[in-house]
């Protein structure tokens, strides 16, 4: 006799045995990948962007449970048509889909985690193509909230920042995909280092 498959929550199995955006989005692409040492599980996220900067496509291949399934389905069902800020919040904050499930065993319950650093990752390779090949006047930082080098150090220079969280909540940038993350701490250490020597200086006179 065949072993019985366990049964599934309506939420999860309506997902598993019809899962939505299975495959690759169309080309140009930008693909996200995230992997489990815990399970084996292995998750490829590919989104397209449209020229207003909205996920126009976003299709996965997995090999993995069927929550994990079930939160790629979802997930990208969720971001079509958002902007890539939009796309990444909805990627950092998987609790959402965890709670749509109800999940669920506690060995399952990483797995909307990894469809969220899936579709981050495909983000942050989006955002740092962009952020190569433009061309404005000023230097682009962040490219989820087009916010350039010239507003971030302003904001640090006027309000004496010390982290991204306030460079954030000033500004937004790094709200998005995080990808800027890097650049925005090497202006907040160029402002303070900078400043350090003037003050040296002024004691050394």
């Amino acid at each position: 006799m065949g072993t019985r498959m366990p049964d599934l929550p309506e939420s999860i199995g309506e997902h598993f045995f019809k899962p939505r955006n299975v495959g690759d989005a169309c080309e140009p692409s930008f693909v996200g990948r995230s992997a489990s040492f815990k399970c084996g599980a292995t998750v490829r996220l590919s989104i397209h962007v449209d020229e207003a900067q909205h996920v126009s496509e976003a299709k996965f291949k997995v090999a993995g449970c069927s929550v994990l399934i079930a939160s790629l389905s979802l997930l990208t069902e969720e971001i079509r048509g958002k902007t890539t800020a939009e796309a990444a919040a909805c990627g950092q904050q998987t609790e959402a889909l965890a709670e749509y499930f109800g999940c669920c065993d506690a060995d399952k319950s990483h797995c909307p985690g990894l469809a969220g650093q899936a579709l981050l990752g495909a983000i942050r390779e989006y955002s740092n193509t962009v952020r190569q090949e433009w061309t404005g006047d000023e230097a682009l930082i962040c490219t989820c909230f087009c916010v350039s080098e010239r507003t971030i150090e302003h904001e640090i220079h006027q309000g004496e920042l010390q982290s991204i969280a306030e460079v954030t909540r000033t500004c937004k940038a790094g709200a998005g995909c995080r990808s800027c993350y890097p650049l925005i701490q090497d202006m907040i250490d160029d402002y303070w280092r900078e400043r350090a020597i003037g003050i040296s200086d002024v004691g050394t006179l």
